[in-house]
């Protein structure tokens, strides 16, 4: 049993609880980096697609996780990062001009959604951001003099201080920059969330009411919170199209949007932690059931079949799982597992109870 006794307030304003968590972090961060060593180049690829997903999670955490504003039309916030990126490229802007000006640009997008959404709430904000989703795939087709249409568009490799990056001719090289984006996005989230203005993210999403109270603008609170939310999933989308190398109007479907929302849910709303754990469930999850596939088959002498919906099938069960057993996610589950082993033997099975009460206020929102 480990107990950290806090006798500076600094400590309590600290990213990390004490330097034995530190420590930890920092010999995470060394495992991964030193990766292309102890993976080849297939896990490596998908060990970054999982960053990248985790970045696109952290972007949407923000939103929906500390703010409490659910949407379930991130994809087309994607798809403008990704395009937006591509398009400055084109035009012969520098790619670490080009890449932090696609998320710049994707955040002013999202703060011109945000206002006509500031004073809807649940399902009619989820409503709303599904139905740009689905817009977005009409604009992109429109737009083909610029985006190229149906047709889509390629980009190759890009050039940092002389080094080319190309996620198939230099995986390991495209595995760092994604790498680096990660940890500077999620840094940035953790000072972000224990300033005045991550307090009032929280705030809003317990309470908008008690928020207003206390002097919190909630019109401004929302309108940062979407444009930071959608200026990282820009980023995100933006290195989604690097990754995959070749894209479309079809890329970003509204069920990216829907599997976004459900990765978040899984590895636990209201955690930076949990971004990247729902993303490891999003990354691995295809290539678990096509190796277990194949062992199945190898096992019953047969073929492998393909079912489709299969993946989304079981994506659904895990989710439902989770609401009905764990509502607090994988990393809600793994503090519980944390707490009973500090508190052991005092540990109270009631200490995690949902609260179940809510302001009189808000009944109707």
């Amino acid at each position: 049993m480990r107990i950290v006794f806090k006798t500076d307030y600094m400590q309590d304003i600290r990213p990390w609880k004490d330097g034995h968590q530190l420590v930890l972090y920092l010999i995470l961060l060394a495992v991964v980096a030193a990766a292309p060593w102890w993976l080849d180049d297939f896990y490596l690829g998908e060990l970054t697609n999982v960053l990248i997903w985790a970045i696109a999670g952290l972007g949407l955490m923000v939103l929906t996780g500390y703010t409490g504003q659910v949407s379930l039309g991130h994809a087309a916030f994607l798809a403008f990062g990704c395009y937006a990126n591509v398009i400055l490229l084109e035009a012969g802007v520098p790619f670490l001009i080009a890449f932090p000006l696609a998320g710049i640009l994707t955040g002013i997008a999202g703060v011109t959604v945000a206002i006509p959404a500031l004073r809807l709430h649940g399902i009619y904000l989820a409503i709303f951001t599904m139905a740009l989703s689905i817009l977005m795939d009409d604009v992109i087709v429109l737009a083909e003099p610029i985006t190229g249409g149906v047709g889509g568009k390629f980009i190759g490799g890009v050039d940092i201080f002389g080094l080319t990056i190309d996620r198939w001719g230099t995986p390991v090289h495209f595995f760092w920059l994604v790498l680096v984006v990660a940890v500077l996005v999620t840094l940035g989230f953790i000072n972000l969330l224990r300033a005045p203005l991550g307090r009032s993210f929280i705030a809003v999403r317990d309470s908008e009411v008690s928020a207003q109270a206390m002097g919190v603008d909630i019109a401004r609170t929302k309108m940062i919170s979407f444009a930071l939310s959608c200026a990282v999933t820009g980023w995100a989308g933006a290195l989604m199209g690097m990754f995959s190398g070749a894209f479309n109007n079809e890329t970003f479907s509204v069920v990216i949007s829907i599997q976004l929302l459900m990765m978040i849910v899984i590895g636990g709303l209201g955690s930076i932690h949990g971004a990247f754990l729902g993303a490891i469930i999003v990354g691995f999850l295809p290539q678990f059931l096509s190796i277990s596939k194949e062992y199945v088959g190898a096992l019953f002498g047969g073929n492998t079949v393909a079912i489709p919906g299969l993946e989304f099938g079981i994506f659904g069960m895990i989710l439902i799982a989770f609401i009905l057993f764990e509502p607090m996610g994988m990393y809600g589950r793994w503090l519980k597992i944390r707490t009973w082993f500090e508190l052991f033997p005092f540990y109270r099975k009631d200490m995690f109870k949902r609260q179940k009460s809510y302001l009189k206020t808000e009944r109707l929102r």
